[in-house]
């Protein structure tokens, strides 16, 4: 029975070396400030150090245990010292994160993005303050633009007034010029977190019209005061992210875990709980999690609700010159249900 034991423990320590080993090659292949191919030379040294250790284990060698153990010291000890920042050449759209200030029921944003897009190289650059009546605040939507199939989509929340044009907001990763996104790369401090705060002809017409991706918007079945609640946590956040720069990340901080954690942390009054779920990670099943919980209508089988929520086409139809942009692409979309009906 010990001995089934001591083996089931090594086990589980070599499967977790194994996995450290190969976070630890990504580390070093990602991060080093070397041209290629010292850093992945490095992250393959760094993968024999510990395979070496686990082999020793099972052996009962522990001279290369230790130096593993001192390797990953190093490593850890200089990862701590790699930190996000705000002063880099960002590009165009991302040069700037919006900022919010309260004066009783008006919130005013600035650096709102509202660029007009003609190509995803070709845009007139602008750069607003807006103020919103948050007495005029009457209820939220999301929208979900599809790029890599039915998983994957990326998450938008805009939050309508009565009195003018919706507040959109996205999660997005903060690049540089130059540098490209990759998804692996978020794993290793790749690149930093920012905030876009837009006019939906911006930030919905960048995915309709240049992009051409498939854009769903759903009506959320929120009352005014949740859609405060969560547009309250928002701006708290927007000013903490505009004050001190944090790290965007693949799995834990992305445009849909980040809104979980908003929206988690601002409904603890709302009478019901919002689980961990595989649908928060991808992020196109995100409408069946919705559903779920009740935020969107149920009366309406998902597969008609997504059909009847897709925008795109008919967003193309309308110019983003057109300051009714918003009202029209929710023209055919079915009437909104209110929370608790």
């Amino acid at each position: 029975m010990r001995r089934l034991a001591v083996f089931m423990a090594l086990l589980v320590i070599t499967l977790a070396g194994l996995l450290w080993a190969a976070w630890g090659f990504g580390a070093f292949a990602y991060r080093l400030p070397f041209p290629a191919p010292l850093p992945q030379l490095a992250g393959g040294l760094f993968v024999l150090i510990v395979v070496a250790a686990i082999s020793g284990m099972w052996c009962k060698a522990w001279q290369p245990v230790s130096v593993a153990l001192l390797a990953s010291l190093g490593l850890l000890i200089w990862w701590g010292t790699i930190h996000p920042s705000h002063n880099r050449d960002w590009i165009p759209e991302l040069a700037r994160l919006p900022q919010v200030e309260m004066a009783g029921e008006i919130m005013t944003v600035s650096n709102l993005r509202s660029f007009r897009w003609h190509s995803e190289t070709s845009f007139d650059e602008r750069w607003e303050t807006r103020a919103f009546d948050l007495t005029k605040l009457d209820a939220a939507d999301v929208a979900l633009s599809y790029w890599a199939g039915e998983d994957i989509a990326h998450l938008i929340v805009s939050f309508v007034f009565t009195d003018g044009p919706p507040l959109a907001l996205s999660v997005e990763v903060r690049r540089e010029k130059g540098e490209a996104w990759s998804s692996i790369g978020g794993f290793f401090k790749s690149t930093e977190l920012a905030y876009v705060a837009a006019d939906e002809r911006d930030v919905i017409g960048l995915r309709t019209h240049v992009r051409g991706e498939d854009v769903r918007l759903y009506q959320l079945r929120a009352t005014k005061a949740q859609a405060r609640d969560v547009l309250m946590a928002y701006v708290a956040d927007i000013n903490s992210l505009a004050k001190t720069p944090r790290w965007y990340d693949t799995l834990t901080v992305n445009c849909t875990t980040l809104v979980f954690r908003l929206v988690r942390a601002s409904g603890a009054g709302w009478g019901f709980t919002m689980p961990l779920d595989y649908r928060l990670l991808l992020t196109g099943r995100l409408p069946e999690y919705l559903q779920s919980l009740g935020a969107l209508r149920s009366d309406v089988p998902l597969p008609e609700l997504a059909r009847r929520s897709r925008i795109s086409e008919s967003a193309r139809t309308i110019s983003l010159d057109d300051p009714a942009f918003s009202a029209r692409i929710r023209e055919k979309l079915p009437d909104r249900m209110r929370a608790g009906l």
